[in-house]
């Protein structure tokens, strides 16, 4: 059986609407996974019955996250959502009591860095300028610039490389790492663009975007390792 995959859902406040980035749902797919978007709801008992079919979680990108979450006033955070903050925060503490995957992307890093214990720059133009370029235009498929994999990380065992062209759209990023996190990837102006947690089944987090680029082998990668997780804790975790 193929493993199901929770994608936690986007949501437009423009448009207060929920919406989806297909390359989230193919990056899934085409690695053998079944996505499943979770209810966006705060609603801790539709949560919870939702998990009893879940076997690995994808954190996604969007929303800025609350500096509350780090206990830190709004500076310069933008679209924050209060109800994904806390539905979020919901599950990642589920997934980690069951030791269930997770992958991390972009937003993904942040929140799972706060509410590991770590802080984020609220704002890398005003807090932590330099030549990279963090927010690329369009197209998102293109590399932005190049990370450093830290050697025997467990990205740089998957990717068998020390440097790693990215696709990058971000304006926020982890600032200090949070307790009992490491890094696995950095970019040249030593912003953290990878971590991952070496007492958890699987734990990953990456700052780019490899739901823009799923042809890419990297993203190739990446995924297929984050499924064969999910069938791992399937196989030898669930009750079912």
């Amino acid at each position: 059986m193929k493993p199901i995959i929770g994608v936690m859902p986007l949501f437009d406040t423009e448009k207060n609407s929920i919406w989806m980035l297909p390359g989230y749902l193919k990056g899934v797919e085409d690695a053998g996974g079944i996505p499943l978007v979770i209810p966006y709801t705060t609603d801790t008992a539709i949560l919870e019955e939702t998990d009893k079919i879940i076997d690995a979680y994808l954190f996604t990108g969007g929303n800025d996250v609350d500096p509350a979450l780090y206990d830190e006033a709004n500076v310069s955070s933008k679209d924050v959502n209060e109800i994904r903050d806390t539905m979020e925060k919901f599950i990642y503490d589920l997934a980690k009591k069951e030791n269930k995957p997770v992958l991390g992307i972009c937003r993904g890093i942040q929140i799972i860095n706060a509410l590991e214990g770590g802080t984020l720059y609220q704002d890398l133009e005003s807090e932590h300028r330099s030549a990279e370029r963090h927010i690329q235009k369009t197209p998102y498929d293109k590399p932005a610039h190049e990370v450093i994999l830290l050697y025997e990380s467990p990205l740089h065992k998957l990717l068998g490389t020390e440097r790693l062209s990215v696709n990058s759209y971000h304006h926020q990023a982890i600032k200090k790492l949070a307790p009992g996190l490491r890094i696995m990837a950095m970019a040249l102006d030593d912003i953290i663009e990878g971590i991952y947690d070496k007492k958890r089944l699987f734990m990953w987090a990456i700052q780019w975007h490899p739901e823009f680029a799923t042809e890419w082998d990297s993203s190739k990668k990446i995924f297929g390792k984050f499924i064969e997780m999910a069938e791992v804790w399937h196989n030898e975790y669930s009750c079912s």
